[in-house]
């Protein structure tokens, strides 16, 4: 190595642990995309699903027949605030949920958030309400209103949790999260759907958590249960955080850290599912996913980095 070329990495070094290449320098769609083949997705950035397909997906598990052996259906989707699809290149052995349902046969494919595919301008903002709120609803921002955070979602569109447990298809669902504009301001996403479930006696709890330590050991209380809820949607906030903190990137060691943090929450999680007594006469079904992804220390625009998600699923 040259004397210049040393110069350059020690500075390029520098920078990265600086967060500064977290943010633009090194975050190139190449290396993305280079990133994100090497997860080894079913389809590809051009034929990503869109998200609003998992609506669809925990709406035909319950309706669909049990199994042979089954006597009850359950789902939970854990969500990944904020993890971009290259980050599953870097689930680490030992405690990962992405490894852990890959390894068992789990389907993963890419999703997309933002109301259409890359490289079209997205028609909602790449941000946390419009994410989650097409994943709960099957539906784009055209129909919901949730165009960006900040705004309350009308009755005109219900949630999974609402709408499966008022059909009684459903007996209880629950609702778990440490981001506050969910259902906790007076500008939540669910402020009207949350006091819509408290009107008509919806056994539908709505749990607000002060940090992803707490929101597991709600998720995991509820799940040893003898009774638990039939649907638990759960949300881990760790790369997020991470990501507006330091940079939403995977050249970025804290991001890094922040998706393992979510990984290790999540696989303590579906491990409390198998341990249940009952777990073996249970049909379950068990996703992880993201609302968005990130570039530079945000999100809510249209680049690749942003609008690229993720579907695991083990069916």
């Amino acid at each position: 190595m040259t004397f210049i070329s040393k110069i350059i990495s020690s500075v390029m070094t520098i920078l990265a642990l600086s967060g500064f290449f977290a943010n633009d320098l090194l975050d190139t769609d190449w290396l993305y995309r280079k990133r994100v083949e090497s997860v080894q997705y079913e389809n590809t950035i051009e034929t990503a699903v869109p998200q609003t397909d998992l609506y669809s997906m925990v709406a035909e598990h319950f309706s669909s027949a049990l199994p042979e052996g089954k006597t009850e259906k359950k789902a939970i989707i854990i969500g990944y605030d904020g993890c971009r699809a290259d980050a599953l290149a870097f689930a680490e052995d030992g405690e990962s949920a992405v490894n852990k349902m890959r390894n068992e046969g789990a389907s993963c494919r890419l999703s997309y958030c933002g109301g259409v595919n890359y490289p079209e301008i997205n028609t909602q903002d790449t941000s946390t309400a419009p994410g989650w709120c097409s994943i709960l609803t099957g539906q784009w921002a055209d129909k919901t209103g949730i165009t960006g955070n900040g705004i309350v979602k009308s009755m005109d569109t219900k949630t999974l949790m609402t709408d499966l447990t008022e059909r009684k298809i459903i007996d209880s669902a629950a609702f778990i999260t440490s981001w506050n504009g969910h259902f906790v301001l007076s500008d939540s996403t669910y402020k009207l759907e949350k006091q819509y479930c408290k009107d008509h006696k919806l056994a539908v709890d709505f749990n607000y958590c002060l940090t992803d330590t707490q929101s597991a050991m709600t998720a995991i209380g509820n799940i040893r249960r003898k009774n638990c809820s039939d649907f638990i949607f759960v949300i881990y906030e760790a790369t997020d955080h991470n990501g507006h903190n330091y940079g939403f990137s995977t050249n970025n060691p804290k991001y890094v850290s922040g998706f393992r943090k979510n990984d290790s929450l999540a696989y303590q999680t579906i491990e409390a599912i198998e341990s249940r007594k009952t777990y073996s006469t249970e049909d379950w079904l068990i996703i992880l996913t993201a609302d968005h992804g990130g570039k530079g220390t945000g999100h809510g625009d249209a680049s690749l980095q942003e609008r690229m998600t993720f579907i695991i699923s083990n069916k």
